[in-house]
């Protein structure tokens, strides 16, 4: 039997600093303990997005005390851990290295063994944590360096079945709000004006929309956009509510289409594990969404609707950990250790890109934040 773990998990691969101790005992459950995180939001906003530097810099002056404080909120020292989480990839690489760095010196310092863990496998793993999910069950990773769908069968086993083919959606919604003059971060900037705008006004396209692959598709959507807005400039307030509303219904339609044909394909290769109906001896197969975007109540409610339809169970975490986070790496440390794994020598390097499915081809220009992808 998997004995009671306890790990402390720290976070730096883009622009929040964050830090957190979790526990998972014998049976698998989870109890988190503390879960501390330092947005960089204001050091970014002016410049419209995230400065690698700025963010590698406020990482160093902010990493120590944060995680001082998750050690204090959960009432616990160093000796009471039994080993600790870093982000090692993907990611900005300046943050990563202040992040991984600290990992090692406290593991080495309190004889502690480390765990370099794939960011991406956190966001993976999280609905183990918050929802108790069996493998197997699809993901749909969305944010400003993501877009993939993929196939979760197990802690290290993971399957790429659909990736964007240049921006990611996080971005796209970024790059529009920015065109269209509103605030970064543009994702929730967009939704505010699209709830009072015309969604049908703007015919903009949807990439990919009927094409048998499961990838997608948004700097054309983007493109057409920035056309539209260019047309009839000057734009009034309504102008920028309207294409706002055309451009996150064009979304919610794609992200229909390719989903609906990933739920399809899922159910096909499962089916011996999920009857036709969709369901199993104890539970519905398992759509979850993670990342930033996934906050976008219009796209949440596509996807639900579409697990409905389909039989599916639809698993959203809550926002504070669908957004990056350290509660994610701790679990995905202690799933690794559950599981066995050895933990990782202390010349473990970062590393900007680092896929889930070592397997996937690499598709050019997929997520122009590659760093990420």
């Amino acid at each position: 039997m998997v004995p009671f773990l306890r790990i402390l998990g720290i976070e730096t691969s883009c622009d929040e600093t964050a830090a957190a101790v979790v526990e998972r005992d014998a049976e698998g459950h989870s109890n988190v303990l503390s879960d501390v995180v330092l947005s960089q939001l204001d050091e970014h906003s002016a410049y419209g997005g995230v400065v690698p530097e700025i963010a590698a810099r406020a990482h160093v002056e902010a990493l120590d005390e944060l995680i001082e404080e998750a050690l204090k909120r959960a009432n616990v020292s160093l000796a009471d851990i039994d080993a600790i989480a870093a982000t090692s990839g993907p990611g900005l690489i300046g943050g990563l290295l202040v992040g991984l760095m600290t990992g090692k010196a406290i593991a080495r310092a309190a004889g502690k063994p480390l765990y370099a863990v794939n960011h991406l496998e956190g966001h993976a793993l999280t609905a183990r944590l918050t929802d108790g999910l069996s493998f197997p069950y699809l993901m749909l990773l969305v944010s400003g360096g993501h877009t993939q769908l993929i196939l979760v069968r197990g802690v290290g086993e993971y399957e790429r079945w659909g990736t964007t083919i240049d921006d990611a959606l996080g971005e796209a919604f970024d790059k529009t709000a920015k065109l269209l003059g509103l605030p970064y971060p543009g994702g929730p900037a967009v939704e505010r004006m699209a709830r009072d705008g015309n969604p049908d006004r703007f015919a903009f396209p949807r990439p990919l929309v009927g094409e048998a692959r499961l990838d997608f598709s948004f700097s054309g959507l983007k493109t057409a956009v920035r056309q539209a807005a260019q047309e009839i400039a000057p734009l009034s307030d309504q102008d920028v509510a309207d294409i706002c509303a055309s451009f996150q219904k064009a979304v919610s339609r794609t992200l229909k289409d390719r989903i609906g044909r990933g739920l399809q394909r899922f159910k096909t290769e499962f089916a011996a594990t999920f009857s036709a109906t969709g369901s199993a001896t104890s539970e519905k197969p398992a759509l979850v969404v993670a990342g930033g975007v996934a906050a976008n109540l219009e796209l949440r409610g596509t996807l639900q609707a579409l697990c409905d339809k389909n039989g599916f169970r639809f698993v959203a975490p809550p926002l504070h950990l669908c957004t990056d986070n350290a509660v994610m790496i701790a679990w995905a440390g202690l799933e690794r250790m559950a599981t066995g794994a050895a933990p990782d020598p202390l010349d473990v390097q970062p590393r900007s890109r680092w896929p889930l499915d070592s397997h996937a081809q690499t598709l050019i220009g997929f997520g122009k934040r590659g760093a990420k992808a």
